[in-house]
């Protein structure tokens, strides 16, 4: 089968958030090729011991992505270019000229499973691949068994992380979760693990939704305490009150600023008084704005949390 690639030249520092931008319109499975040197870290969850020389740094990055012919559009250049000229107020994006190709089915999309090993989230859960293995496991670590397939959510990135570290800090026995932007499932998956009750998830993307599953009963999870819905929570209110009214304790939404915004004007439709919103997906640049909603809609914050260059807020209803 023949591919249409798609190669974006940008910058390194450029990268992460045009990244989270591509998934957020539905790109996935991107390839990412730079000259930054890998940190220790990365070279042992590679296993990577000899790397080509690369030459210097020189802050350039290639952002491929491939989309079938048959589901391609006239505008997807464009509309790419669109995106990323929109972030340029808030990060170098570089030379920002996208080249398209063809190229053969070379089982790119599992390609990167080779280089995606078992990782700590923090000092007690592991994020393990489903199809890898881990040596030892203290009898107090949680195992977190995941396949995002190509649904955006693996735990590595900033605001992931953010996110479940405030679930983990913030849950209470039997508490109702909902998972808003599911992705993979992990936020929910691990609330379960830790402790939720019950849990819903919603994702406007139906292969998200089939990945949460999916996720989920590779985890043993009780799918009579799990339910995920293809669906806008924002848009259509009928969709958001079937999700349940003031019924959940903790709402997280791992998803762009952007997003969180107009969330943050609906979703007491679905919390009990006095649960938490937990909010990331947060660039900087847009932690005022995102403040500034949250206060506008009467939430209380109770905590704001960074990692690298990325927000997460914790607000009580």
């Amino acid at each position: 089968m023949k591919w249409n690639k798609y190669t974006l030249t940008t910058t390194t520092e450029a990268v992460d958030m045009i990244s989270y931008t591509l998934n957020e319109m539905g790109i996935q499975g991107i390839e990412i090729e730079d000259k930054v040197p890998l940190s220790e870290d990365e070279k042992k969850r590679m296993f990577i011991d000899i790397l080509p020389d690369l030459g210097p740094d020189d802050g350039v990055a290639y952002i491929s992505f491939y989309i079938a012919p048959e589901n391609d559009k006239p505008d997807t250049i464009r509309k790419v270019l669109d995106a990323v000229h929109e972030l340029k107020d808030f990060t170098d994006i570089g030379q920002a000229t996208i080249v398209k190709t063809e190229t053969a089915d070379e089982d790119w999309i599992n390609n990167w499973k080779q280089y995606w090993k078992p990782f700590k989230v923090d000092d007690k859960i592991w994020i393990k691949p489903t199809w890898e293995t881990i040596e030892h496991v203290e009898d107090d670590e949680l195992v977190v068994k995941l396949d995002p397939g190509t649904s955006f959510g693996t735990g590595m990135h900033h605001t992931t992380r953010l996110c479940i570290a405030q679930i983990k800090k913030y849950l209470k026995p039997d508490d109702k979760l909902f998972d808003v932007g599911c992705g993979s499932g992990i936020l929910s998956i691990i609330g379960l693990l830790l402790g939720a009750g019950e849990a819903s998830a919603t994702d406007v993307d139906a292969h998200a939704v089939g990945a949460a599953l999916e996720n989920a009963k590779v985890n043993g999870i009780d799918m009579e305490k799990y339910v995920v819905k293809t669906g806008d929570i924002i848009t259509d209110k009928e969709f958001r009150m079937s999700m349940g009214e003031k019924k959940f304790d903790i709402v997280a939404a791992n998803i762009l600023a952007e997003i969180i915004i107009p969330l943050s004007a609906v979703i007491k439709d679905n919390m009990k008084p006095g649960a938490l919103f937990i909010s990331s997906g947060i660039i900087g640049s847009k932690e005022e704005a995102v403040r500034e909603a949250l206060i506008e809609n009467h939430f209380e914050i109770v905590e704001v949390t960074r990692s690298g260059d990325w927000v997460s807020f914790t607000a009580r209803a």
